[in-house]
């Protein structure tokens, strides 16, 4: 086992000892208690079994028969999630064949940050995540369950669940995938159309014809985002079926992998095999998502998310612990945003399981540990494919890539170290996606141009305001702001005056996520501006240094003068607009509550 992979586990279950003992005690306490429908008054178990029909109130009360909740984030504005529509009786049908029984507990919110990008909208997003466990919680509070299977795949939707179901730890539970899209307009080339957008030269209509192109059917965007990022997550935790993150919603395979679902977490009620998620969930796992993250140059929001996920469990990291990790832990694939190829490809060329193996062997992930699958995480270094029968079977995989420019082997990596980085120095601590990066562009210095918002920066570019060596700031952005919300309108400008020549990066306290690309980017800046955080202390003109190579992330001015300067205040007009209308105004709360984006942007603690 690697040193250092051994030594930040150990330092968190140090951090985190009672923190952890506190939860498990919690966990063992609802474990110990009898099934629910056994302990439940007459009445409230008439009112939960009386939709049900005939024959499975006879299972579930007089059989005893295993029961199982389905918390779905099924809609159809996601196409990640429209496939979903049909689970529920894929699952029930798969249930009664194994003599147990099927309700959906609860649905919980699940909005597309595609969708929502630069309106505001995507000012709910990052607080989704939070609204999303708590939906979870809701729809688990019934407590008749005996195990849960969790229908989601995207951004805030993973985590949130994750979050939800870990306060439920005394239940064993499986995360149900639907798979990507089918591939289509390559992502750089849709990346290409949109910064001839941002310069002029096409218009709104080649633009969308390309958008549409590149997302056009069922499943996940086809990209390395935040929603790829959690399935690569979920697998590498243990908690799929092996291999069941990437294989295409409409493959035979797919339905047969969610029938393996109900199996499996049948499988782990029973008490020979007793998994529940809190147990399932522990330092070991966390590291090991931990390190599947940096190994494949994952989505930067997920030093946020797992943070909160962690939490949730009793368990305390940090950006120090994934800095430490992406020293060690060598990157072992390039999807877009930090290569050509989509995750259909990275799938057919040896995808997770390729992945997880890799990282096995090297000695960079813990093996002995729970997973739904048994007693370590080895299963899951194997592929799904369906036999002439029909069942699932699993096998080995060659031990060569399918595809060296997509995924390598550990010994013969893309980069010896993963694919993000701590910054830190007087402008606060941030982290940076260095895989996408050309490493000519790992330290830029340059004069501050200030925002306090995309528009503003925007409204810069167009005027030509921008056409020199120049490191962006937009502030105002964190989770106490407006809700910290993704950035993604700055990449197509930041690109255009890259590709000019010029030295460009960005520096800001809001969020890039999974498709953080070539342009540099401090990102997550913490404490943020609103919050007192010395981002507020820039003024424009400031040279700034951004240095991924040395970990330093710099205003070049002097100690004395940095130190009598005055914090900078929202502006009325921005604090004006900040929570106002399309139901901004509901999360007004979690907004005063919400904790750094360090310590994962919780609001529930």
């Amino acid at each position: 086992m690697n040193k250092t992979l051994i030594a930040v586990t150990e330092r968190i279950r140090a951090r985190s000892a009672a923190s952890r003992a506190a939860y498990l005690d919690g966990v063992d306490r609802l474990a110990g208690r009898k099934r629910g429908i056994e302990r439940m008054g007459c009445a409230n178990v008439a009112h939960a079994v009386a939709a049900m029909p005939a024959n499975d109130k006879l299972r579930i009360v007089a059989e005893k028969a295993p029961h199982l909740a389905i918390v779905t984030a099924y809609n159809d504005m996601l196409s990640a999630h429209q496939p979903y529509e049909a689970y529920p009786n894929l699952i029930r049908a798969e249930a009664h064949a194994q003599g147990a029984t099927v309700q959906v507990a609860g649905g919980v919110p699940a909005m597309c940050d595609g969708v929502t990008q630069g309106l505001p909208g995507m000012e709910l997003s990052l607080f989704s995540r939070d609204t999303i466990a708590m939906a979870t919680a809701v729809s688990l509070s019934h407590d008749v369950f005996d195990a849960a299977l969790l229908l989601g795949i995207c951004d805030k939707i993973v985590p949130g669940l994750l979050i939800g179901a870990l306060h439920f730890g005394h239940l064993p539970c499986v995360f149900v995938p639907a798979g990507p899209m089918s591939s289509g307009l390559p992502n750089n080339e849709k990346a290409k159309v949109r910064e001839q957008f941002a310069q002029g030269l096409v218009g709104r209509d080649e633009l969308l014809k390309a958008e549409s192109a590149a997302y056009h059917g069922a499943g996940t965007c086809t990209f390395y985002g935040t929603a790829n990022s959690n399935q690569m997550l979920l697998e590498a935790m243990g908690l799929h079926v092996p291999g069941a993150a990437f294989v295409h919603p409409h493959e035979p395979l797919r339905e047969a992998l969610t029938r393996e679902a109900v199996r499996t977490a049948l499988s782990i009620t029973a008490k020979a095999r007793y998994t529940p998620i809190g147990r399932l969930v522990d330092e070991r796992c966390i590291v090991n998502a931990m390190v599947a993250l940096l190994a494949t140059g994952g989505s930067t929001n997920h030093l946020i998310h797992w943070v909160a996920v962690a939490r949730s469990a009793g368990i305390l990291i940090d950006w120090s612990d994934f800095s430490e990790l992406s020293a060690v832990v060598p990157l072992l694939s390039r999807v877009y945003p930090n290569g050509a190829a989509d995750v259909n490809q990275f799938q057919a060329a040896g995808g997770p399981s390729f992945v997880i193996r890799e990282l096995l062997d090297a000695g960079l992930m813990h093996e002995d540990v729970l997973s739904v699958a048994g007693n370590s995480l080895r299963p899951f270094a194997r592929q799904p494919h369906l036999a002439e029968n029909q069942a699932v079977q699993w096998h080995d995989l060659a031990p060569e890539s399918g595809d060296e420019s997509v995924v390598r082997r550990a010994s013969a990596p893309f980069s010896a170290s993963g694919g993000l980085k701590l910054l830190q120095g007087n402008l606060g601590r941030a982290v940076i996606k260095v895989s996408a990066v050309p490493e000519d562009r790992h330290i830029v210095e340059a004069p501050a141009r200030i925002f306090a918002d995309q528009e503003s920066m925007l409204a810069a570019f167009k005027a030509g305001e921008l056409e020199r060596d120049v490191i962006v700031v937009v502030r105002f952005q964190g989770p106490q702001a407006n809700g910290m919300p993704e950035l993604h309108k700055l990449t197509p400008p930041l690109a255009v005056l890259q590709g000019r020549g010029f030295k460009v990066a960005l520096v800001t306290d809001g969020r890039m996520s999974g498709a953080s690309g070539k342009v540099p980017a401090a990102i997550h800046v913490s404490p943020e501006a609103l919050a007192g955080g010395p981002l507020g202390k820039l003024r424009d003109g400031d040279l700034v240094r951004l240095d991924a190579v040395t970990g330093e992330l710099l205003a070049l001015v002097s100690e004395a003068e940095w130190a009598a300067r005055e914090q900078a205040q929202i502006t009325l007009e921005h604090a004006a607009q900040n929570g106002q209308g399309l139901g901004r105004e509901l999360f007004a709360g979690l907004r005063r509550n919400v904790r750094t984006a360090e310590e994962g942007a919780v609001s529930w603690l």
